[in-house]
């Protein structure tokens, strides 16, 4: 008399075949989130430099889409483009380029824990005429006229009260030869300018 399916207590029967059944798929909501997720990482490797888009070694077809998107002044063709961008991510794997961007931006730990290192090394060789002799022995391809010239006017800069021109100029000059020390892989990363 009772048509009722019994959830509570499932047969033997309906325990097997839950198991042999494949698993869910994601929701629709779920789908959704990851599709508008991609779209905003589109939209953000629009907001990069077209010299670090480059780097990224994007598949030609988002690559395209990523450059005419550039071009788009109108809001709704611009929109319309994200999300065609959005799209196209989905056909690639967007765990290294998410990498990638973080880096970018400096958000990853490695960037900012080499970030610091170089920071630390700038305020030494400021500091102390010694240093520059440890950075060279560290990081054999710097050019230590250089950094010498460098160190000289940041601390000229420094007692001068003017502005720290010099002080970033030898930050890129110590992240160039941080840099150059790594494997060719890494070397392509652009690190975080600090000012």
């Amino acid at each position: 008399m009772a048509r009722y399916h019994n959830s509570v207590n499932p047969s033997p029967d309906q325990i097997s075949a839950n198991e042999d059944s494949p698993p869910d798929p994601l929701s629709k909501t779920r789908r959704k989130q990851a599709m508008h997720e991609l779209q905003s990482l589109g939209a953000a490797l629009l907001e990069l430099p077209p010299a670090q888009l480059a780097n990224l070694a994007l598949p030609e077809k988002l690559a395209l889409a990523l450059r005419e998107a550039r071009s788009m002044t109108r809001h709704e063709a611009r929109r319309r483009q994200i999300q065609y961008i959005g799209r196209l991510m989905r056909e690639v794997d967007a765990e290294p380029i998410r990498a990638r961007l973080a880096t970018i931006r400096g958000h990853s730990a490695e960037a900012t824990a080499q970030q610091r290192r170089l920071e630390q090394w700038r305020t030494r060789l400021v500091e102390d005429d010694g240093a520059l002799t440890e950075f060279v022995s560290e990081f054999p391809r710097a050019d230590a006229q250089a950094l010498r010239t460098l160190v000289r006017n940041a601390r000229k800069e420094h007692n001068e009260g003017r502005p720290p021109r010099a002080f970033r100029e030898l930050f890129r000059a110590l992240r160039e030869a941080a840099t150059a020390e790594l494997p060719d892989d890494a070397a392509s990363q652009d690190w975080k300018d600090e000012t």
